[in-house]
């Protein structure tokens, strides 16, 4: 196996999601090919790819030399087959349809090295049920990219019991040297991104359908609110800095007016209990010093108020409503 620097790479899938994948890598110096059901497919993706990343470079989301370097780096293959069997990594980056995973994984694993690290791009379908698909399963895991994957940073890594150690630890620093966040996260459904978001996204719409809301309400609202805030911080850093006991009292009106499924947490309320309201009291779920809580404050103060102004400068999406 070569150097994470060094590594081969080839993306199974070549539409937005893992096109942007392989502009990623292309960009970050590593050879890298593409491919698809078919050539003609891999073939259009591939002028696509240059053709978007000319027009990232001249609106200045890519740096200076981009394309001249995508177009050295990037290449399409005749074949999965062709593209497996040379590659160290290759991500699997198809529909989110088990069946046409299995064909994929499995003529993958047939074409590529033994030692050849296989990855799914999958957004909720567990690792471990992947797995099967693919021989020696030590070298395969999840990989799950945030779309679009030339500007999102977050990676989730997920690993099945299978999963050699050293493969996890090789895909992290291959990911992060390309200049993405690598988090490590169990193997369930939906893995950490898409049970939030998809859990955010069902509430939303039952807010809709009984008349709550309009969709542009909820938007407006998330967008400049709590989604404001988790640009910057997670829900466990905002709970501590607003105060758990200031959640439990929420939930309790929450709860009452929708039933237990807005009870509050078990261990938020044990918390509470014990006395411990997060960062006022030097405690709560993230582990905050509280001793820094005046620079905190300042830090988050500073970050809202840039996130205000980058927002005003960009001014509201285009075809968006009014």
């Amino acid at each position: 196996m070569k150097s994470e620097s060094e590594a081969r790479i080839a993306i199974v899938g070549s539409g937005y999601m893992g096109g942007g994948m392989a502009q990623v890598f292309a960009l970050a110096g590593h050879t890298c090919v593409i491919a698809d059901a078919d050539s003609a497919i891999a073939e259009r993706s591939f002028a696509r790819l240059i053709s978007e990343a000319e027009t990232f470079e001249k609106q200045g989301l890519f740096p200076v030399g981009s394309v001249e370097k995508i177009s050295k780096n990037l290449s399409f293959a005749q074949s999965i087959e062709e593209a497996s069997a040379s590659a160290d990594y290759i991500a699997e980056v198809v529909p989110e349809i088990i069946e046409i995973k299995e064909v994929v994984l499995s003529t993958i694993s047939s074409a590529a090295r033994v030692d050849a690290i296989i990855a799914s791009n999958t957004s909720a379908i567990p690792i471990a049920q992947l797995s099967a698909f693919v021989t020696n399963p030590a070298r395969f895991l999840g990989v799950h990219w945030m779309n679009p994957a030339p500007f999102v940073p977050g990676v989730e890594v997920i690993a099945t019991p299978s999963t050699s150690e050293d493969i996890v630890q090789y895909v992290e620093r291959l990911i992060g040297g390309v200049g993405k966040v690598t988090s490590r996260v169990s193997d369930i459904a939906g893995f950490i991104a898409n049970r939030l978001q998809f859990a955010l996204y069902k509430e939303a719409v039952t807010m809709f359908e009984e008349g709550s809301a309009t969709p542009a309400e909820v938007d407006s609202v998330v967008s400049n609110t709590f989604g404001f805030r988790l640009a910057l911080f997670g829900p466990f850093a905002i709970a501590d800095m607003a105060g758990l006991d200031v959640y439990v009292g929420a939930y309790k009106s929450l709860a009452k007016a929708y039933g237990e499924r807005f009870a509050a947490p078990t261990s938020l309320v044990e918390k509470t209990s014990a006395g411990d309201f997060g960062l006022k009291t030097g405690g709560g779920f993230a582990g905050l010093d509280g001793s820094k809580s005046a620079e905190i404050a300042a830090y988050r103060n500073r970050a809202y108020a840039a996130l205000s102004q980058l927002k005003k400068e960009l001014g509201p999406p285009p075809g968006f409503p009014a």
